[in-house]
């Protein structure tokens, strides 16, 4: 099934991480809180402004970014959980880290 969402609004897959403690216990799921981090799966077409014109949204398809924890509607589709907010409800996208090329010579 696939979704598209209207205007300004995002579809965010959760990127789950283990968490291990520092002598080495993993923390089970139903006790720690869930990741305010995520994969931009789909975006909308655009705001719409008071004049009528759709400006384009700044985050695109595969961004990683941050999120409020309350933030979106969670809904899940062929058994995987997504979350559908606003642009506005995203905190900041992170960057991929940078593995520059050596140079020869």
């Amino acid at each position: 099934m696939n979704i598209r969402p209207l205007y300004d609004r995002i579809v965010v897959k959760r990127i789950e991480e283990e968490e291990t403690t520092h002598s080495g216990i993993v923390i089970p799921d139903s006790a720690k809180e869930k990741p305010q981090e995520g994969e931009v799966i789909t975006v909308g077409r655009g705001r719409r402004l008071d004049n009528g014109k759709i400006v384009a949204l700044d985050i695109k398809t595969g961004d990683r970014i941050l999120f409020g924890k309350y933030t979106g509607n969670e809904i899940t589709l062929d058994g995987t959980e997504y979350i559908i907010m606003r642009e506005d409800d995203v905190l900041g996208i992170l960057d991929a880290p940078s593995n520059p090329t050596p140079k020869a010579g």
